[in-house]
């Protein structure tokens, strides 16, 4: 296969790898409460908020028809965690077994519920995030990416961290509390989004390298026509 051929491949393989290792970690590592500058947050919110921005640069190289399936698949791999995590719970722990069951049920039963609240949360945030990224786009003729990559998680991020939040701890703290977990792992989020935006243009800035000019055109090009969006939005 053609060099040319293959960047495409090689960088949407990297930009997936990167995707689901952030988008696992969140779940299984989201059920841990921790406390930073006079806030409780969820340890998710350390992984979660890169996944968006992969999202964005996925949006910005092959479209809205590869997001929907990044999206689909990740939903997927989601879901098959949930179901190992069950699987791994049922089997009993060997007397070696430096964990034992009722350490190990009580940090991935509870991920469980992080999954689950997750998934739900997930598919939503990702379809605003999606549709926002491309009205933002389309309404800049591709100006501007701050805009269309930070808007898009702003909103986006807003309605995941109450869906999560509500359902994975909804048993566990008064609303009151939830509210207070909720509003601050929004806020953090949003903080992410504003200060990871000029390392969005230094990583915008590498793919155009690694790509190429006539390249980076081409998919470009392939994108907005896929939406049907007029050829005269460049890309930037």
């Amino acid at each position: 296969m053609h060099l040319l051929k293959q960047k495409p491949v090689i960088l949407y393989t990297v930009l997936l790898s990167f995707f689901l290792t952030f988008l696992l970690l969140a779940e299984l590592t989201g059920s841990k409460l921790f406390f930073a500058f006079g806030f409780t947050m969820t340890m998710g919110v350390i992984p979660f908020p890169v996944t968006f921005i992969i999202t964005d640069l996925l949006n910005e190289y092959y479209g809205r028809k590869v997001v929907r399936a990044t999206t689909f698949l990740g939903m997927v791999m989601i879901g098959f965690a949930y179901l190992l995590i069950v699987i791994d719970i049922q089997i009993p722990a060997s007397p070696e077994s430096p964990i034992d069951d009722a350490s190990f049920e009580r940090v991935f039963a509870n991920s469980g519920l992080v999954i689950l609240g997750s998934i739900i949360a997930y598919v939503i945030g990702q379809m605003i995030d999606l549709n926002t990224f491309h009205f933002l786009r389309k309404k800049t003729g591709g100006k501007h990416i701050w805009l269309r990559a930070t808007g898009s998680t702003v909103i986006s991020q807003l309605i995941d961290s109450y869906v999560v939040i509500f359902i994975a701890l909804g048993k566990y703290h008064p609303v009151s509390k939830l509210v207070s977990i909720a509003n601050t792992n929004f806020l953090y989020k949003l903080g992410v989004a504003i200060l990871i935006t000029p390392l969005l243009y230094a990583i915008h800035i590498y793919i155009d390298r690694y790509l190429g000019e006539s390249l980076k055109k081409q998919m470009f090009q392939a994108a907005m026509e896929e939406e049907g969006l007029e050829s005269t939005i460049q890309p930037g």
